[in-house]
């Protein structure tokens, strides 16, 4: 089953329709029809007017209800861009400054060490780190934390062991943040780039920083003023319908259920609220908050930001103007990465030859685990957010797929 809404095309844009119309046709055939995935939605803007939004595929395994703009994602690290806003709006407020040490809000991070040795039932043995971890290694992902999924290293290995990072386990956002200070870095701070909790630490230091918890924060001061009103940390009983059923690929089975929209864990509140992947919400939502982006802080007369601090977040800020195929540990190390750097909270493109595919310099983007995906792109004036619940997200290229049948149909 299938929907298209499509506004008509505000004085500057620049699209032509028939090639925009040719992305769902291939969504279709190459994600659809295969079963690969279970649904899509694309939602297409150019100075915040909506040109091409369309929904395909069922909400509900067995069921005939499809998606559509009320339905509801779980966004994962499209999370991370809104806790970064957050973070700069205390920032703006003169609380917290980019390179202040981060133990000076977390006093657990003070005497954190590098790894030097140890695990697998050894004690950890640490060095010194060559530099304090400050708030900017944390918004960039150069604070040398990890991700347990990772499965690389000792350290994520004892992320698994601790469960550290279990929404619904045994330790709230304070836990972690103590559990994570008992643990080594893998590197000393600034000196590389890994992918992990950063985000989630920084969703702590907010919540410390402001004395709201981070679900309150987020609530008062950033959905409400931008009219997000399907963004939250857990869905309200009377939204639980809207929730899309999520699925992950499993080895020799293909496409399984994972979480059942109907008895969701995101039903229930977390005990871990997660400033990197916590976040259920809607195209339209997320739309808005692009389009505060793209504008410069500000939407329908709501400044969340300030227009220099925007240009600041998506500077690259990786040291030594690096990018991430070069300074990355793990994930992202790919030569699809190459041209891609890292700001406060986003991606970066900083050499659109080396990425392959089409785009603009400065324009900047990221993703969820279970396959969502968003950019904005302030040369062209227009920003992108792809909806649809199937997890690893790495599996397909269709974010790259979608970025060049997207700017192709610019004329």
């Amino acid at each position: 089953m299938e929907t298209t809404m499509a506004a008509n095309l505000p004085p500057a844009a620049r699209f032509d329709s028939g090639r925009l119309a040719r992305i769902d046709a291939f969504l279709k055939e190459r994600y659809l029809d295969s079963g690969k995935l279970p649904n899509a939605q694309l939602l297409i803007a150019q100075r915040g007017e909506i040109v091409h939004f369309s929904s395909q595929g069922a909400a509900r395994e067995g069921g005939g209800t499809a998606i559509d703009e009320g339905s509801l994602f779980r966004i994962a690290s499209m999370t991370k861009p809104i806790t970064s806003i957050a973070f700069m709006m205390l920032v703006e407020e003169g609380k917290v400054a980019l390179d202040t040490p981060v133990h000076h809000v977390l006093p657990e991070f003070k005497d954190i060490g590098v790894y030097n040795g140890g695990g697998a039932g050894v004690p950890f043995q640490t060095r010194p780190t060559s530099d304090p971890m400050r708030m900017v290694d944390l918004l960039r992902h150069t604070a040398g934390l990890t991700y347990g999924f990772q499965n690389r290293s000792n350290i994520d290995a004892a992320y698994r062991e601790g469960r550290i990072e279990n929404w619904h386990g045994g330790l709230d956002l304070d836990g972690l943040v103590a559990a994570l200070g008992r643990l080594p870095l893998e590197f000393s701070p600034g000196s590389a780039w890994n992918y992990s909790v950063a985000t989630d630490v920084l969703g702590a230091i907010v919540a410390r920083i402001s004395g709201l918890s981070l679900p309150d924060f987020f609530a008062t001061r950033i959905f409400a003023p931008l009219k997000m009103d399907d963004t939250f940390f857990h869905v309200p009983a009377d939204k639980i319908d809207r929730l899309t059923d999520c699925y992950t690929l499993a080895a020799g089975k293909g496409r399984v259920l994972y979480d059942r929209g109907e008895a969701s864990a995101w039903s229930k509140p977390p005990k871990l609220v997660s400033g990197g992947g916590g976040l259920v919400s809607t195209a339209l939502d997320y739309h808005r908050f692009c389009t505060m982006l793209l504008n410069g802080g500000e939407l329908d007369g709501a400044r969340i930001v300030g227009r220099k601090t925007i240009e600041l977040m998506t500077m690259n800020h990786l040291p030594g103007g690096a990018d991430l195929s070069t300074l990355s540990k793990s994930l992202f190390s790919e030569a699809a990465n190459a041209g891609t750097g890292f700001g406060l909270g986003f991606a970066v493109n900083i050499d659109v030859a080396r990425s392959m595919i089409p785009g603009s310099v400065g324009e900047y983007y990221w993703g969820g685990m279970f396959s969502t995906a968003f950019f904005v792109d302030p040369v062209e004036q227009l920003h992108m957010v792809f909806m649809t619940q199937v997890s690893p997200s790495n599996i397909y290229p269709i974010r790259r797929e979608l970025k060049t049948l997207i700017y192709s149909a610019l004329t």
